[in-house]
Formats: structure tokens, C-alpha cells, sequence
């Protein structure tokens, strides 16, 4: 037991809290200052709250519906975090909370050149705070989570939420939501996770998280793999690590420090579904439009057809574009690679369009770019050979 664990244990008994140890002290299971403590009015006086700042972007998470039963007639993005923070009860026995409103729209609005800006500032929150909480709109709640998984530097927890019902409808998932993200931040159980996205009481890795159903409130699943974990009032249980958590603190951080670069040297990539003779258009059109880089959503294990298979091959040849192989399936791993392509790994065409597009902002070098998918993109745990 180190010093930090030492003193944690003593904290606890002497003010009688219970808590669930974290990880063992390693530099691969690193432990938190922070614990999943619910803080009782006589405790507040000798136990310091975390602090936590929530950063607002939007959302049905901050929607208002046009009355109390109108699940789906709603404006999205029109509550203030400030005010839905003031409305949550019992915030005082677990954090010190603050609100930033970054921005009051739907997820699917925001521009790459945003989300640049909305990693930089959650990184210069956690300058001074224990744990940030981003609020955002779910459509596109995956792709913001894994670009904030890549180009977060710190290592302090970030958790993404949102809800599938307006805050002003009975029976809404949003307080619930964003007072467990709150919780989830403020434990520092999911410090050295990186980005991780929690909804529906439930705990998944941004790489690896996929919404999955238009309406019902249990939509996000890490298909096959699981989630990390979840959470029960007081209770928050991790019962996995995701590939993140197992990297010493030297190899963390990726390559994707964006204040090394402009948010106007991010390029255009763009995706290409694949189906049942599907046509050379799109992969074209894309190329056309100024397309640096092109995720195909393949069909199977990652197959495209002849006329996209041609269009793919001259766009390689003819402009130097860079494509990367998924599936549409859902689930799975991807290996094709060759002249001009890269494995996806088991990245779905969304988050890999994430990962194309910061890494071509960093390099034009086809190696450079297929090693940090191989390493950086990838999820599997590095077991050395015996």
C-alpha cells in the first residue's frame, strides 16, 4: 500500500465513510485522490468535495418539451446549465460543481473546428479542476466522446452525458443522467480511462460506445465487448478496463495535441457506405469535393463493390487519398489494408472517421498514420509473448 492508499484508508475510518478501493497501486491501475463517497452533513466540514465543472453544449439533454407529456415535441438546446445544476438535489454531499455553456445546439450542428475548440477547453478546466462533465445532444454523442478521448492531454476524468428525453418532460432520463455523470466524475474512477460516456446508469468507453436505437432511453451498448460498468445510487462499479487504463502514464497521452496545429489544418474526410452494388459516386463525389482521407462502411468483414473498388483505387493512385476499412455491420474487426488503405480494426466508420481526420492533421505520411491506428486506434490489450 502507497501513501496516497494509506491515507485514503485512514480518511475513511476515521470519518466512518465506506468506500470501494480502487485499483491496486500500480502504474497500470493508478489510484485515484478521489473516492465514491456520498458526503454526510457531518463530514462536509473535514472532507474537501472534488471539483467538477459541467460543460454544456446542448441537446435534448437541455431541451424543453411543449408540455409535460410531449416526448418527442420538443426545442432542443434551450435550458441553461446553470439553471438545470441549480434545480439537481443533494450536489453539495458529492462535488463542488460549476457550469460553463460552451454552446446550446444539437450535436449533430457542431463542426469539427467546435469540438477543437471544446477539447482545448476542457483540458485548460482541468487545469484546476478534479473532473469535467461535457453535456451534449446524442446523435452524434459517440463521434464528440472519441474526439475528446483522442485530444484530451490530461488524464483526469471526462464524462460525457446527455438524455433521450427533454428536462421538462415526466419521466425524463436527464436529471438522473447528469447528476450520476457528476457522481462518475467526482469518485476519480475513471481517471487514465480517457473520455467515457455514461447514460442510463451505465459506464462505456468513448472508442467503443455506439447509439443504437432512435427513442428509448438504454440506446447507447458497446456492442459485444460490454460496458465498463455502472452505476447504483451510492455504488459505482468498474468491472473492466478498456486498453486506456492499462498504458503507463509516460505512453497515455496521444500524438494529437491540438496546440500543435490550427483548427483550420483539419482536412475533409468523409464516409462511403457500401450495399448491394453500390456505385462509384460517392468515393468520386468525395474526392471531388476535397476529400484528404475516406472511411468505407463495408459490407461482411469490410468488402465494397467493383465500381467502388475502382473509384477507391484511382483516388489512392490519381490524388494521394488515404482510406481506412470498416464494416457496416456493427461489430467486429477489420483487416484489410494495402496500397493507400488501413485496417480499422474493430472501429466503427464513425469513430474511424475521427481518427482519420486528427491524424491527417498531424501527418500525410501513410506509415505514420497506419502506425497510429495500429497503436493508438486500436483497443486490444498488448499481451507480450512468453
Amino acid at each position: 500500500m502507497n501513501g496516497l492508499q494509506s491515507k485514503l484508508v485512514k480518511a475513511t475510518l476515521a470519518t466512518g465513510l465506506s468506500f470501494s478501493l480502487l485499483f491496486s497501486a500500480t502504474t497500470m491501475f493508478p489510484v485515484s485522490s478521489t473516492y465514491a463517497a456520498e458526503v454526510t452533513p457531518s463530514t462536509e466540514a473535514t472532507v474537501k468535495l472534488p471539483k467538477i465543472q459541467v460543460i454544456a453544449t446542448g441537446g435534448t439533454i437541455a431541451g424543453k418539451s411543449v408540455d409535460e407529456t410531449s416526448f418527442q415535441n420538443y426545442r432542443a438546446g434551450t435550458l441553461l446549465m446553470a439553471d438545470m445544476v441549480k434545480a439537481l438535489p443533494n450536489l453539495d454531499r458529492i462535488a463542488d460543481v460549476t457550469s460553463f455553456q460552451f454552446g446550446n445546439a444539437g450535436s449533430g450542428s457542431y463542426t469539427m473546428q467546435q469540438l477543437y475548440d471544446l477539447s482545448l477547453k476542457v483540458d485548460k478546466v482541468l487545469e484546476t479542476q478534479d473532473g469535467v462533465v461535457v453535456t451534449t445532444g446524442t446523435d452524434t454523442m459517440e463521434e464528440i466522446a472519441y474526439f475528446l478521448d483522442l485530444t484530451v492531454r490530461s488524464s483526469k476524468p471526462v464524462v460525457v452525458t446527455g438524455s433521450m428525453r427533454p428536462w421538462t418532460v415526466v419521466g425524463s432520463d436527464a436529471q438522473a443522467n447528469l447528476f450520476n455523470a457528476i457522481k462518475l466524475a467526482a469518485s476519480g474512477k475513471t481517471k487514465y480511462y480517457g473520455t467515457v460516456l455514461m447514460l442510463n446508469d451505465e459506464i462505456h468507453a468513448a472508442r467503443e460506445v455506439t447509439k443504437t436505437n432512435a427513442y428509448r432511453t438504454d440506446t447507447f451498448e458497446t456492442p459485444k465487448l460490454g460496458m465498463l460498468g455502472y452505476i447504483d445510487e451510492n455504488n459505482i462499479r468498474i468491472y473492466r478496463a478498456n486498453s486506456r487504463a492499462l498504458l503507463t502514464a509516460d505512453k497515455w497521452a496521444t500524438p494529437f495535441d491540438l496546440t500543435k496545429i490550427k483548427s483550420s489544418n483539419m482536412p475533409k474526410v468523409e464516409i462511403a457506405y457500401a450495399y448491394q452494388d453500390a456505385g462509384a459516386g460517392a468515393i468520386t463525389g468525395f474526392v471531388q469535393d476535397g476529400a484528404k482521407g475516406i472511411v468505407t462502411a463495408g459490407t461482411g468483414a469490410g468488402g465494397v463493390s467493383k465500381a467502388m473498388s475502382e473509384a477507391r483505387t484511382k483516388a489512392i493512385k490519381e490524388n494521394g487519398v488515404i482510406f481506412v476499412s470498416t464494416t457496416r455491420t456493427g461489430s467486429g474487426s477489420n483487416y484489410t489494408s494495402g496500397d493507400g488503405m488501413i485496417a480499422g480494426d474493430n472501429l466503427n466508420a464513425a469513430h474511424a472517421r475521427i481518427l482519420l481526420e486528427l491524424a491527417l492533421s498531424f501527418s500525410s505520411d501513410f506509415n505514420t498514420i497506419k502506425g497510429w491506428f495500429e497503436t493508438y486506434g486500436s483497443g486490444q490489450v498488448a499481451i507480450a509473448d512468453k
